[in-house]
This record gives structure tokens, C-alpha cells and sequence, in this order.
């Protein structure tokens, strides 16, 4: 496999690179990865106490001289060539995960549903080839930590794909490298996504807010919910924090019915984090009906204080 990257031409501890220098480009030969995988067929459940949709749980570690890294997912047996349910009860096993970026061969035996064994990951030149055309060279920008045949097994395993690449320059964003696309497969970040931000007005945001955006399920529906509340104009991260302190339309239409005008995006987080309902407010206010949101917040946090102290 072929890569263009800035870094000396030096030989990685524990890896075998061939360097061929033409003019500025040079192109790097790939040693294979080599680790262990341990595997389980027992039902699991996601965060939420759902079953997942993955039928085996495959972990594929591999050793290094400063520790050892692991990547773990569900996977349906439909993407592992040679292994099926049946054949994860007792005996030997011999298998593949293909992927655009290479390909990993396992070897190992099976128990009760539970297997173990070794593999082998070759990366694919013709794909890292292409990536690069198209901007995205998994050896640029390296960070020390993960030498080139880790980030190319780590793409491999996240399924990073030529169109998954391609969908993410259609959208016309900011400029992206490698690692944005492994954030993307991740946190399932595509085209029409990063266009829908850039619609809802923040053209600029970065694949870091983008993440953001979908962990704390943040669309174009929340964003414009968000303007027709009147903060439009408040920034990303007021978004974020609307979201994670749960604050909707409904809630602040309560909090205006109960009395409270001119409310900023702050106030608004604040009655959320003291749990300050439109009751609450309307109690306040009966006997005091210029209440302020920081005396709301200290009846809040001092219930039992004569009002007079406050």
C-alpha cells in the first residue's frame, strides 16, 4: 500500500516498511498486523437495554511496545466469511472480515459460544491509494501513538469506505483529513447531515461539533425548534447546552406563563440544572412578583432560609 506523508523515512519499532522515493512522492509498503480476537455469541445489550442488532461480539487486540490496543463492535455473521452460528459451538474456525481498507484472517477454536484465536490484517494499497487522491492520507498528520498500519487496521475495523469519503466532500464543508472520516463512521456523520447543519445557518462547524451535534441528537428539527424560540442567534454550543439540560418550546412557553419575561439562553439552563418549573416560579412570584432568576435559584438550593436572607 501506497502512501504520501511528510514524516523521515525511518523504520517503525517492530515493523517492516519498503521505501521507494520517486521525485517528492514516496510510497510506503505495509507490513502485515498480527494480533489475537476473542469473541462472544451471547445476547447483549446496548446502553438503553436494548437487544443489539450484532449476532457475535468480536474484540481484536494487538500488542505494542507501550501497551496494547483493542477495538471492539457487534458484527452480523453475514459480514464474516467462513463463520456462522453454528459453527461457534465447539471446534476450530477458520474466517475473514473483508473491508475496503484490508482484510483480517482469523484462526482460532470456539466453546460454548465463545472463541479465541489469532489474525492477521493486510492492508489494502489499492484503497489508501485512492483515499489519498481524493485528500485523505491515513499517514499524514500522524500523532506518534498510532503508526500508519494501526490507523490502517483501525479504518478497516469502523468500515471507513471510498463513498462514505466521497459523500462527505459532497457536502462542500470544511476541509477534512483521515481522522474526520473515522469520526464520521463512527458517529454515523454523512452528507445530507453536514448539509442540513450548514442549511440551518452554521455553515462553519467543525467535524468535532458535528460529533457533538449527533451525540446529543442535535437536527435541522432541534435547531429550528431553537430559532422559533427566539435564539437563533445564541451559537452552537447554546444548542448544546439546550440539549442536554432537555430544554424545549413547551418549557419555555411554562416559564413565560408563569411570568417570566425577557428570559436569556442562560436563565433558561439554569432553571433546567435547579429543576425551577413554571409551580415553582408561579409560588415565587406570589410573593415576591419581581423575582429574579438568581433568587429563584438560591430558594432553590436554600428551601429552608428565611426569603429575607435572600
Amino acid at each position: 500500500m501506497s502512501h504520501h506523508f511528510k514524516c523521515p523515512a525511518a523504520v517503525l519499532a517492530g515493523f517492516a516498511f519498503i521505501i521507494i522515493v520517486f521525485g517528492n512522492i514516496v510510497i510506503v509498503a505495509q507490513s502485515t498486523v498480527t494480533g489475537t480476537w476473542t469473541a462472544d455469541t451471547r445476547e447483549k445489550l446496548d446502553r438503553e437495554g436494548n437487544k443489539r442488532d450484532s449476532e457475535i461480539q468480536i474484540n481484536f487486540e494487538r500488542k505494542r511496545d507501550r501497551g496494547r490496543s483493542m477495538h471492539g463492535q457487534g458484527y452480523k455473521f453475514s459480514e464474516l466469511r467462513g463463520l456462522t452460528r453454528e459453527n461457534t459451538q465447539n471446534g476450530s474456525v477458520r474466517f475473514s472480515l473483508v473491508r475496503e481498507a484490508g482484510t483480517f484472517e482469523c484462526d482460532g477454536t470456539f466453546t460454548d459460544g465463545k472463541g479465541s484465536g489469532s489474525f492477521t490484517f493486510t492492508p489494502d494499497q489499492g484503497f489508501f491509494a485512492s483515499m489519498r487522491a481524493k485528500g485523505f492520507d491515513v499517514a499524514k498528520d500522524d500523532d506518534g501513538d498510532r503508526n500508519v498500519d494501526e490507523r490502517a487496521m483501525s479504518a478497516a475495523l469502523i468500515n471507513v469506505t471510498s463513498s462514505l469519503a466521497d459523500d462527505l466532500l459532497s457536502a462542500n464543508f470544511a476541509k477534512l483529513d483521515f481522522d474526520d472520516l473515522f469520526k464520521a463512521a463512527i458517529f454515523k456523520i454523512d452528507g445530507k447531515f453536514m448539509a442540513e447543519m450548514k442549511a440551518t445557518g452554521f455553515p462553519d462547524l467543525k467535524m468535532e461539533e458535528l460529533v457533538k451535534a449527533r451525540i446529543f441528537k442535535i437536527d435541522a428539527d432541534y435547531v429550528k425548534q431553537v430559532h422559533e424560540m427566539g435564539f437563533s442567534d445564541k451559537g452552537f454550543e447554546s444548542l448544546v447546552k439546550f440539549r442536554i439540560f432537555k430544554v424545549t418550546p413547551e418549557f419555555l412557553s411554562e416559564l413565560k406563563a408563569a411570568g417570566l419575561k425577557d428570559l436569556d439562553s442562560e436563565d433558561i439552563v439554569k432553571c433546567r440544572i435547579f429543576k425551577i418549573d413554571a409551580e415553582f416560579v408561579r409560588k415565587a412570584r406570589a410573593e415576591n412578583p419581581n423575582v429574579t432568576i438568581e433568587e429563584l435559584v438560591k430558594m432553590k438550593i436554600f428551601p429552608k432560609r428565611d426569603r429575607s436572607e435572600i
